[in-house]
């Protein structure tokens, strides 16, 4: 129901075209789902079967007819129900890079180490992308926050694990004490 939210939640600033939505799906909220066009269209079409959104052909000039959709009152309930299932729901993370962790014993140390502080780089690079400019008013100002904390945890937390030395676990933090 993630998804239905995200794109309720985004027709309430306004009635748009199908593409705009899916650009600030891609642009503001990359950081909280990886929905893709196709999948976005899909649902928009459920969305309207289920009457949460209409959806009007527009024709500027001569180009080809676009839907525009727009929230019903029905999809307004919905959102805010979808909204607070959401805020209060805990939905335990999955993290596709740690399966790596799992076998990193397979490795010589130098060369897991070497790895892992590629990984940390990677880490730290993108978390100093996301910054002030990120921090604008609007719904991704919190997913640029809360991208930007996560970032930084696991960054803490992958120095320890390479001052440490692969294969070796860190001294325990506070949240293992």
């Amino acid at each position: 129901m993630d998804r239905e939210l995200l794109l309720l939640g985004i027709l309430r600033r306004e009635a748009m075209h199908g593409y705009r939505l899916v650009e600030i799906v891609e642009t503001e909220l990359r950081a909280c789902t990886d929905l893709k066009k196709p999948t976005a269209y899909f649902l928009l079409g459920k969305l309207a079967r289920l009457g949460l959104v209409t959806r009007t052909r527009t024709r500027e000039g001569k180009r080809p007819p676009k839907w525009v959709y727009r929230l019903t009152p029905k999809g307004e309930e919905t959102f805010q129900s979808l909204l607070r299932e959401n805020l209060a729901a805990f939905a335990p993370p999955k993290y596709p890079g740690s399966v790596g962790l799992a076998f990193l014993h397979a490795l010589a140390p130098e060369e897991a180490h070497r790895l892992l502080s590629q990984r940390l780089t990677a880490l730290e690079a993108r978390a100093a992308g996301i910054g002030p400019q990120d921090a604008v008013e609007g719904p991704s100002a919190l997913v640029a926050s809360h991208e930007r904390h996560q970032l930084l945890a696991e960054a803490k937390w992958l120095t320890e694990i390479l001052a440490a030395g692969p294969g070796r676990p860190a001294a325990p933090g506070p949240a293992s004490a």
